[in-house]
């Protein structure tokens, strides 16, 4: 060795999150503590991609040597033909939101189903055996809460999207992999949502339309929002997978109404708790991801 150098470190593994948008996610804060709590020399980065340079992405995970990343808004569903393998479970719902990278090939997981019903039963305290459900959006996470929510041997599921078909494709899906639930589905409008929600013991809010409201966009004076908030009762679970806002206008209603809240936190903590196994096959550190993303919100 020259003199005077230093020797040389392994060099750090890197993950991250690809999306479009990203600069509003707290991913990198929670893995970063996460990282820090495991005495782990890793680094997490967002990176904004948009979806004309998804497939270039995926192309530069193996070609950086990155150990993986989260897969967030627009790309779940449409990464998964890139990927070399992916879990039956995300294949089922048609959703990755985590890739890992292990000897060159790239493997697809989604951890959104599993940390769904984590934050449910653990932050929310919620028995699913026998639950009536209601899901608010046929996109990825709704399809993703749909699988874990039959898993969970829930009595009932029915999913609403602005696009009829697509919530019944959705149905259909889930009442192939799991017989024993009652699948139903239907349009997301006032009418439908007011009488779906009168019934529900579980709602899964997982549109984008309590985001919109809180950007000051039209979400906030959706005809079905507004229709809902009538039929939230004391004894029902609200779950809103958006956590930017923490506290969304629907999760505030369902407080006021005397229903238990599990907010959007909750899950990215649950979810990216499984992430981090995934990468680095030790136990994440749940209360230092929790911390962290508590800190960022209180920063908001």
């Amino acid at each position: 060795m020259i003199p005077g150098m230093v020797a040389p470190t392994a060099p750090a593994r890197v993950v991250g999150i690809i999306g479009d948008p990203v600069a509003h996610s707290l991913s990198p804060r929670m893995h970063t503590a996460a990282f820090e709590a495991a005495g782990l020399d890793w680094r997490y980065v967002a990176f904004r991609v948009p979806p004309a340079r998804l497939e270039d992405a995926v192309r530069g995970i193996r070609a950086l040597g990155l150990a993986g990343v989260n897969v967030t808004t627009p790309h779940k569903e449409t990464v998964i033909p890139l990927l070399d393998g992916v879990e039956p479970a995300a294949r089922g719902a048609g959703a990755v939101n985590t890739i890992r990278l292990e000897d060159g090939v790239l493997f697809g997981y989604n951890t959104d189903a599993p940390g769904l019903l984590d934050a449910l039963t653990e932050d929310g305290g919620t028995a699913l055996a026998a639950a009536r459900c209601l899901i608010l959006g046929a996109g990825g996470a709704g399809r993703s809460a749909a699988f874990a929510l039959a898993g969970a041997q829930v009595k009932s599921i029915m999913v609403l999207n602005r696009t009829l078909s697509r919530a019944q494709d959705v149905a259909a899906r889930v009442a192939h992999a799991a017989p024993a639930c009652a699948l139903t589905a239907g349009p997301l409008d006032a009418a439908t949502v007011a009488r779906a929600g009168e019934d529900a013991d579980v709602i899964i809010q997982a549109t984008s339309a309590t985001l919109y409201a809180a950007m000051g966009g039209g979400g906030g004076r959706a005809a079905w929002l507004q229709a809902l908030k009538p039929m939230l009762r004391p004894g029902m679970t609200v779950l809103d997978m958006v956590y930017t806002p923490r506290r969304t206008e629907l999760l505030a209603a369902a407080a006021d109404a005397g229903a238990t809240v599990v907010d959007g936190v909750s899950l990215l903590v649950h979810q990216g708790a499984r992430s981090f196994h995934l990468w680095t096959g030790l136990p994440a550190p749940v209360a230092a991801m929790r911390r962290a993303v508590d800190a960022a919100d209180r920063t908001r």
